[in-house]
């Protein structure tokens, strides 16, 4: 990182180790987005990942997350945290709940709230139905199996006994993460019978809730949501231009290619592009690299978000894109350059937001991928993010 781009406060945070961070860096004002009745506001976050969910044992748990951390997040002025919980990092195979992990959702509630923070509690991923199930050799029996379903009921049922007495202008609730239906009409259902029975126990929390797969924002239109409620939050998640975000990402087929990508623009030339194409053919992963040939910029990105953004105004429901987020691996200055015009683009059509993610690949720190550990805070990273609000 070059220290002569920085402002005197992130040069001086950057050399002190950013230990005491004395102001937040944004200090303008976003669109307003409609209010919902209980005081849940959020306006910029950060997932607080591979913690409580995807704990791919990078670093031990009890230092991965601290209440430093907390402090951390607050000072540089996000308002919020997205909190992913896996079923089986919270409960144990025999049903059972984790204490020791339940003890740490309690405890980053508490450190969230001693700082200001509000706190989405996401349930990531359960045993019936993982989002990246067709890459992971996994086999996703949500929608088709009704004691899955019961299962997963029984979950919030849970989640709502130890967590019903957090006011509720500071944890909300999403339903699930990224649900990925063959049909639509099944994640609609469980929508419907989720809402129903978390609103017997508690009837003023905010819900967010996304689209059927993977919450892009085009599906969004296909979310029935359940009328007449003003404590729901939509959810949309976006990564386009996959074949830039994900450059080289081990965990989906188009890892294969290794060739240049670019930002803005089309992310490889027409000639590239269709020779990628030929490998990946017509699966998945082939149609959601379909729109690398397309001319990325702000426009482009408005384009992406706008099915989600008018079904939101339709409703009068504030939306939320809770994941978007580029690997390191593609060129510096235009890994920067998505991200400003991304967050610039949703902040003008009053989207809150949170990016994928504080610490990990994708993180907010600079990330060692040979020794799998975080290094220091990625301040321009953080300003391409922030620097934004400043813009209004």
């Amino acid at each position: 990182m070059m220290l002569q781009f920085l402002t005197p406060l992130r040069r001086c945070l950057l050399m002190l180790g950013c230990v005491l961070p004395v102001v937040a860096f944004a200090q303008g004002e976003a669109k307003p987005a409609p209010a919902n009745p209980s005081g849940f506001a959020i306006r910029r976050g950060t997932n607080l990942s591979h913690w409580l969910s995807q704990d791919f044992g990078w670093q031990p748990r009890l230092t991965w997350i601290t209440e430093n951390d907390f402090r951390f997040i607050a000072r540089l002025g996000f308002d919020h945290v997205r909190l992913p919980i896996d079923e089986k990092e919270m409960w144990r195979e025999d049903g059972s709940q984790n204490e020791e992990a339940v003890a740490l959702m309690l405890k980053a509630i508490g450190w969230a709230r001693a700082n200001h923070l509000r706190v989405i509690v996401d349930l990531h991923t359960v045993r019936s139905h993982h989002f990246n199930a067709v890459n992971e050799g996994l086999h996703n029996t949500l929608f088709t199996d009704p004691k899955a379903q019961q299962a997963f009921l029984d979950l919030w049922r849970q989640l709502s006994a130890r967590l019903h007495d957090q006011p509720v202008d500071a944890v909300a609730y999403e339903l699930m993460n990224e649900p990925v239906a063959d049909n639509p009409e099944d994640w609609n259902h469980l929508v419907a019978f989720a809402h129903a029975e978390i609103r017997k126990l508690e009837p003023n929390r905010v819900l967010i809730i996304g689209s059927n797969r993977w919450q892009i924002p085009s599906t969004l239109p296909l979310l029935k949501v359940p009328a007449g409620d003003r404590n729901i939050i939509l959810s949309t998640h976006t990564y386009s231009p996959l074949l830039f975000t994900h450059y080289t990402a081990n965990w989906t087929p188009i890892q294969v290619y290794k060739g240049a990508v670019h930002y803005p623009g089309a992310v490889v030339p027409p000639e590239t592009f269709n020779e990628l194409m030929k490998v990946l053919g017509s699966t998945s992963q082939g149609d959601l690299i379909a729109n690398a040939k397309d001319n990325w910029g702000p426009a482009r990105f408005a384009e992406e978000l706008e099915p989600a953004i008018r079904r939101a105004r339709e409703l009068g429901l504030q939306l939320y894109c809770g994941e978007f987020g580029c690997l390191p691996t593609v060129p510096r200055a235009d890994r920067l350059a998505y991200y400003r015009d991304l967050v610039t683009t949703m902040e003008e059509n009053g989207m809150a937001w949170a990016n994928w993610e504080y610490k990990g690949d994708f993180g907010l720190f600079e990330w060692h991928g040979a020794k799998l550990t975080t290094g220091a805070p990625d301040l321009e990273l953080v300003d391409a993010l922030l620097s934004g609000l400043k813009r209004k």
